[in-house]
């Protein structure tokens, strides 16, 4: 059973995010970052989970998650994450809760909302001014939905059947008049 009653179904879309608690670091250096990633990669089938896009910051994470069978998304989360805070806190000689809480979602209800959150998601690190081109952030999954990485945390059928070709993907992101009306038209599946 969920906790807090939460209410995850299987087919649908889940916008999954956290941040450091007091807005502090959780990736102290890029090996932090990988680690995440590996568990990810380790874990996200067998809790039937498909990652559609993701951003790691340095203090918070982005997940737009597919929950694929009837495994509860959450024992995803909570696995992934308890094994990254035992992990870091042992590498940092720190102990106690690394997150702002419990990871928060949003229940994507909305087809049209799904790019745009995309976009949303992979804009952090520009956003965040961490990097000027999008390109330069590593730590998205940007660069596999347009070809220039391989990886397996992307849902390439999920990515062709809204965008036939990989130079549709970055002109939608680079269309920057259309990012800020897309960040109104998604503001309840946002966090700031």
């Amino acid at each position: 059973m969920p906790y807090r009653g939460d209410v995850f179904a299987q087919n649908h879309y889940y916008h999954v995010y956290n941040r450091g608690v007091g807005k502090e670091l959780i990736f102290f250096n890029p090996a932090n970052y990988e680690y995440l990633l590996r568990l990810v990669k380790r874990y996200y089938r067998r809790y039937g989970v498909t990652v559609i896009a993701y951003c790691l910051m340095p203090n918070h994470y982005h997940f737009l998650l597919r929950q694929e069978t009837d495994q509860v998304l959450s024992k995803f989360i909570n696995v992934l994450f308890n094994a990254y805070v035992q992990a870091v806190n042992r590498q940092q000689g720190r102990k106690g809760t690394l997150f702002e809480g419990r990871f928060r979602h949003v229940w994507v209800d909305r087809e049209e909302y799904l790019i745009h959150l995309c976009r949303y998601i992979h804009l952090n690190p520009v956003k965040a001014k961490l990097v000027s081109q999008i390109e330069e952030w590593p730590y998205s999954n940007y660069l596999e939905w347009i070809g220039q990485r391989t990886g397996v945390l992307k849902d390439e059928t999920f990515i062709r059947e809204r965008f036939p070709t990989l130079e549709a993907y970055q002109q939608f992101v680079a269309d920057d008049q259309d990012e800020i009306r897309a960040r109104k038209f998604i503001a309840k599946y946002v966090w700031d």
